[in-house]
């Protein structure tokens, strides 16, 4: 069978409601470069098919930044690097809902209050429910959380709160994840994840490529993504941050961030796949391409340490490739 033969084939499974194998999708990952195009085409048409040209557009707020006690290597906020980030703490719940009215107005359809920290203590968590609380009352856009690890206390009543969301990225594959953070593990991650789960919170989960990492780690990482089977996928591309250990990394090529979306889509059919930070500045097209080959959402308007396009460009990039915001 040649390639192209084997992506339809693998395509067909899909539209069928059959999973492909980890086989299949070690092989799509690897299919030669001549043939890309036709893997993107068809992850294409499968993102069209399960969801529509409709594209999810987010915007995040970074509501505590800097002076993480966590050491992963890629990170900006990490106390560990001196990589001149500002910082601050909780802001008032004011200032929170006026940047979830704006975001709204832009196109926003979900915002996801991000936090750098390990874990919430009792009183931030609260802090972060009166703000949760004071968003459902004076905006009415869908709630996200990324607050690190949780117990189960705090994510039912996230959950309760009409949290729709919880974000807890796996960063890397379990074989590489040693050596890019030592102060948690990965199972602390799934453990969080698990967590979210059983309080009813959907998951948006993924992780940075660029690391460093073999495509081989790359599969590992899409088939665990592929058994958690979150509603949400996002993927970041890694922007070497100065300070960090990670300042002098090599930029991943265009084909091997192709390969990944496309085979994700593979594997989740349904799910939000979203290209999240890195794709401005280390994309061509801020991201024409990904969304025509199985992406199908966008954070826009900045990132946690990072700025971003303006919403309106990206909407207008979004229209242009005939998709709906």
């Amino acid at each position: 069978m040649d390639n192209v033969a084997f992506i339809k084939e693998c395509q067909e499974k899909v539209f069928a409601g059959t999973h492909i194998s980890s086989e299949d999708a070690e092989k799509l990952l690897n299919i030669p470069d001549e043939n890309l195009k036709d893997l993107a085409k068809c992850a294409n048409e499968i993102t069209q098919d399960f969801n529509g040209k409709k594209i999810d557009v987010e915007q995040l707020n970074n509501i505590k930044k800097n002076a993480c006690s966590e050491d992963c290597t890629f990170c900006g906020q990490s106390a560990f690097f001196d990589t001149g980030v500002d910082t601050y703490q909780l802001p008032s719940p004011e200032e929170v809902v006026s940047k979830a009215i704006k975001a709204k107005e832009e196109g926003a359809e979900s915002y996801c209050l991000v936090a750098a920290w390990r874990e919430p203590s009792t009183k931030d968590f609260e802090k972060v429910c009166n703000i949760i609380e004071q968003i459902n009352q004076k905006v009415g856009i869908s709630v996200e959380c990324s607050l690190g690890f949780l117990t189960p206390i705090q994510a039912t009543k996230l959950k309760e709160l009409g949290v729709k969301r919880y974000n807890h990225n796996l960063e890397t594959a379990k074989s590489k994840f040693a050596e890019i953070c030592t102060t948690h593990t990965y199972e602390d991650r799934l453990k969080t994840l698990a967590i979210a789960r059983k309080a009813g919170l959907e998951l948006c989960t993924g992780g940075i490529i660029g690391l460093g990492e073999t495509r081989e780690q790359r599969l590992e990482l899409t088939l665990e993504l592929a058994r958690l089977y979150p509603e949400e996928v996002t993927i970041n591309i890694l922007v070497p941050v100065p300070g960090t250990p990670l300042e002098l990394q090599a930029e991943l090529k265009n084909s091997e961030i192709v390969r990944m979306f496309a085979v994700i889509r593979f594997l989740l059919p349904e799910s939000v796949i979203k290209i999240s930070g890195g794709r401005e500045t280390m994309l061509n097209d801020s991201g024409e391409e990904l969304l025509q080959s199985g992406a199908n959402g966008i954070i826009t308007a900045g990132y946690l340490t990072m700025e971003g396009n303006e919403a309106e460009k990206d909407l207008k990039m979004i229209e242009k490739i005939g998709l709906q915001a």
